[in-house]
């Protein structure tokens, strides 16, 4: 069923597009790029997305679990999708759609070598995660030599890259540690290109180590937040151009009289006589409830309409009784950066989570508009 929300996500493709190429332009002529298109591309809409990344000649995507992967390919996605986060009861599904597993540790590398082995694959494309100071997934640097011994001589399987992930790239207060964590995966290269003796694929940074830490950008990078807009980095962020704009509508405009409440648990009792919008955006659709109460707002007409009351679970109250409006007028929630960082900073978050939180019952739409040439 076609999705007619009048609540929207308009997503711009060109300016998507500066995006990539202004971090590409950052790195040395042949690195690699690798575009993150995890959770729906961040919130926004990964398979338009991915199409267009594909035709500026991205060499790899990478999402969280398979069945991202999968619709993926489903829309005719050919390049190589790394599965960060790939569970042994998904191999047959990565072997389905050519998908390719990062293996984090021996339980997921013995796990599918056994897969490998039972198919019969011969030279199937591996990941291979190190933890170098995150402590989430990863090989322990100690596990070098039980990796060698595992695939050495290995048909089944062919290491297509080796990478780990930087704690705290966009924190330059963190530099001797991130320092520490970059010597520490060269150690483990190192190692394995002289007991493997055979290349592999490199990578290490994320947005912030592409901006930072250019000793971190070895083989390929991963392009992930950056490509949406934010560099997590105000100067950087000026750079880079806005990509997503959330509108909407106002459903209904009415007064209410002084002493009267306003939304659930009667949050906001009126002390004059207010003029209050209702907007068809609530916090199922990712506008939070720390939003309410007259901390977030939302623009119509070019002003400033702060929330009224909580925030429902399909509409916030707004109020506009110094705004000329009527039902019908058109209304922003976020069309610039510094918006969803000011959203952040109420809710107590990261951009990131504020673009992912966007419903998918919100319609998503495509515009292309003219960008400045790098």
């Amino acid at each position: 069923m076609e999705n007619n929300h009048v609540t929207q996500l308009e997503i711009n493709l060109s300016a998507l597009k500066h995006n990539y190429h202004y971090l590409k332009n950052k790195t040395q002529q042949g690195t690699k790029t690798l575009a993150v298109v995890k959770a729906f591309a961040y919130g926004l809409e990964a398979e338009t997305i991915a199409l267009e990344l594909e035709k500026e000649g991205v060499d790899y995507f990478g999402v969280a679990y398979a069945d991202e992967g999968i619709r993926l390919r489903k829309k005719g996605i050919k390049t190589p999708i790394l599965v960060l986060h790939a569970q042994p009861s998904n191999y047959a599904l990565l072997h389905q759609y050519h998908l390719e597993p990062n293996l984090y540790s021996l339980h997921t590398l013995r796990s599918f070598l056994a897969f490998a082995q039972q198919e019969n694959l011969r030279e199937y494309p591996v990941h291979f995660k190190f933890n170098s100071g995150l402590n989430r997934l990863g090989f322990d640097p100690e596990e070098v030599s039980d990796i060698v011994a595992l695939v050495t001589n290995n048909s089944h399987i062919r290491l297509t890259s080796v990478f780990s992930h930087i704690a705290a790239s966009e924190d330059l207060n963190e530099k001797e540690f991130t320092e520490n964590q970059i010597d520490k995966f060269n150690g483990i290269v190192r190692q394995l290109r002289s007991e493997l003796k055979h290349h592999f694929v490199v990578h290490m940074s994320n947005t912030s180590g592409v901006i930072n830490y250019p000793n971190a950008h070895f083989d390929m990078v991963r392009l992930g937040i950056g490509l949406y807009g934010f560099g997590n980095d105000e100067e950087e962020t000026q750079q880079l151009e806005n990509v997503a704009v959330l509108k909407s509508v106002v459903s209904q405009i009415r007064t209410v009289k002084a002493g009267e409440s306003i939304s659930y648990n009667r949050a906001l009792i009126t002390n004059k006589e207010e003029k209050i919008a209702v907007i068809p955006l609530g916090h199922a659709d990712g506008f939070s409830r720390p939003m309410g109460c007259g901390n977030g707002y939302v623009t119509i007409n070019g002003q400033k309409a702060y929330t009224a009351g909580n925030v429902c679970m399909d509409m916030i109250l707004v109020n506009v009784t110094n705004i000329d409006c009527q039902e019908g007028d058109p209304v922003v929630i976020f069309d610039n950066q510094q918006t969803v960082e000011e959203f952040a900073t109420i809710c107590n978050t990261i951009s990131y989570e504020i673009l992912t939180a966007i419903s998918q019952r919100i319609k998503r739409s495509f515009v292309k508009t003219p960008h400045s040439v790098l």
